[in-house]
Parts: structure tokens; sequence; C-alpha cells
């Protein structure tokens, strides 16, 4: 219970990119996202979510699925019981967020201190390449060369010659994929044994989540990680003998403290850790930076794809990025 009565506001913006995204599903221009916030009469906490049309998502749902928490936020609704309040998603992720920023606030403490965790360190992100021709790509892939892992949005037919656009452009870049969902069980089967000798080293989401059951029967000559078919520990199960990696991301999970708790079950599990992102603002991408330090792959680049963002902002130093500042969130 909170010391005193805490009220929540929902509130929510477009953050223009700086230049089109794209992916298997489509393009965007913006990051809209979400943004909730408690406030005790002495501390504030905040926390930003992306809504997903793919989960049945939109601005809208999820707003008013916030607005409709904050009789239950003002009688005393708190972190824990949050997690049985609302479903696994956007919603939730904003409000756990914002409930780990008022409670270190609160304690003056970190929310990584809060969560068990050693303080955070700097660790290193992919640098997304937008899906479009393998010209674009390579010229997309020359000019961030330097950066020692970038992943590539694919979709299916073109692939091969987009990553060896990418490759030949950033010959020294540690490479990953990522379909989306956009290819077919004959695509994968071709592309596979090309992208390994191309030196990828993970492909994300190859298949539907609802054909999964066909990567139990095919060899994977590059580990696997599953993206849209994992959202919360409860999934882990069906994934065993499919997919070699998880990746992590809060908004499918409802919050940080459901992503922690899948962190740890995929551990156990023997999957590889990923934690990635939708694109958001720093804002977004500070909560995840406690999952980050126990991911083994980290794709939190959006900020870097914002024309602006918040400000105080999380630091980039190239593909390296720093904890948050507290003033931001935790």
């Amino acid at each position: 219970m909170a010391p005193h009565p805490q009220r929540l506001s929902v509130s929510r913006r477009a953050w223009p990119l700086a230049h089109p995204f794209t992916i298997s599903r489509g393009s965007k221009t913006a990051a809209e996202v979400v943004v909730a916030e408690l406030f005790d009469g002495d501390f504030r906490g905040r926390g930003e979510c992306v809504p997903y049309p793919r989960y049945g998502e939109s601005v809208d749902s999820v707003a008013a699925a916030l607005d409709a928490m904050k009789g239950a936020v003002f009688s005393g609704l708190d972190r824990a019981s949050l997690q049985s309040a609302m479903p696994p998603g956007a919603a939730r992720n904003a409000l756990d967020a914002a409930f780990w920023d008022i409670e270190a606030k609160r304690a003056d403490r970190r929310a990584a201190d809060l969560a068990g965790l050693e303080p955070l360190h700097p660790v290193m992100t992919a640098y997304t390449l937008s899906l479009d021709t393998p010209q674009h790509m390579g010229a997309a892939a020359a000019a961030q060369r330097d950066r020692p892992l970038l992943k590539l949005k694919l979709t299916g037919e073109g692939d091969l010659e987009r990553v060896r656009a990418v490759r030949d452009n950033a010959p020294a870049a540690r490479l990953i994929v990522d379909a989306n969902e956009g290819w077919t069980a004959r695509h994968y089967q071709q592309l596979t044994p090309a992208l390994a000798a191309l030196g990828v080293e993970l492909i994300e989401q190859p298949l539907p989540a609802s054909d999964d059951a066909a990567l139990a029967e095919l060899p994977r000559p590059v580990p696997v990680c599953a993206d849209e078919s994992c959202h919360t520990a409860a999934d882990l199960d069906r994934l065993v003998g499919k997919y070699d990696a998880i990746n992590i991301k809060l908004d499918k999970t409802g919050g940080l403290t459901a992503a922690l708790e899948l962190a740890r079950a995929g551990h156990e599990r023997g999957f590889t850790i990923m934690v990635g992102c939708m694109i958001g603002t720093s804002l977004a991408m500070a909560p995840a930076m406690l999952v980050a330090q126990q991911a083994s792959v980290v794709d939190l680049d959006a900020p870097l794809l914002l024309a602006e963002d918040r400000h105080p902002r999380l630091r980039y130093d190239g593909s390296t990025v720093h904890p948050p500042d507290p003033r931001l969130w935790g």
C-alpha cells in the first residue's frame, strides 16, 4: 500500500522517426507511445509502453485499459497485485514500470537494487537495419559498418541478396536477422545454410507463431529465436525443441516484473536470452536495461532511430548503452 493515495495519469505522444522503419508487416514513421504516471503527493513514477497492432493493441485501447485502472490505483493497487489485475501486454508494462520507478524514488534506491541485481553496467546493443532493397540495405550497412552488431529486418524473397549486400558493406560486423514471421518453411530451408555461411548468428521468428511446430522437424544451422511466439514464462514449455533463444520484450511480458521472471525461467530451460524492444523512447528502454544485464543479445536501439528523444535520455556511445539516469527512470 502506498503511503498516500496514488493517482494515475495517462498520456500519449507520437515521436517522429529519423527515417521510415519497415519490417515484413509494414512501415512506420513515428513511435506512438502511451505513458502511465503515478503520483502519491511526494513522488512520481513513470512508465512508457508501445501498443502493437500484431497483438490486437492500439494507442486508444491501451490508453483506455490504463484509464480503467485509475480507481484501483487510488484504492491501493500495488505492483504485486497489478500482475493479476491486468493481462500481459503494453498497458500493464507502462503501469508496472511506473510502480518500479515510484518505489525506487520512495526508497531512495535504484530499481536494480530493489530487484536484487548488482549495479547496472553498460551493455552493447544491436543496431537495426530496416527492411529495404539489397542496394539500400547495403548502403545503410556501409554507414553503420563500425557497429559491432547489426540486426537485419527480412521478409522472404530476396533476403539472401539483402544479407550479402550487408555483409559486403560491413564485413567486420556480427549479424543477426529478423523475419518477423515473414518466412515459410521453404524460405527457411533455402536460406538458413547460406545465412550460416555468411556468418549470421541468430534468426528471429522465421515462421508465423502458428507454425512453430514445423521448427521441431527442421535443421537449425543457425540458432533460432522466438519473438512473437514468446510472451511470458507460460509459453516456454511449448517452445522447447523448436527454439534455441527467446526475445524478451517488456511490452509482451506486461512489464519488468514478468520479464525478470521470464529471464529466470528461460535460463533454467537452457534458452539463450535476448532482450528487445518496440520502437519507443529512452523511457521505454530504461527498465529493459535490468533484463539486459542477464542477456546474451541486447537489442535496445530504438532511441537511435528517433528524430528526437526525451530529456534526460539514455546515453549511447556508438552501440554502448549506459544505465539510465534516475531522473529518467528507476
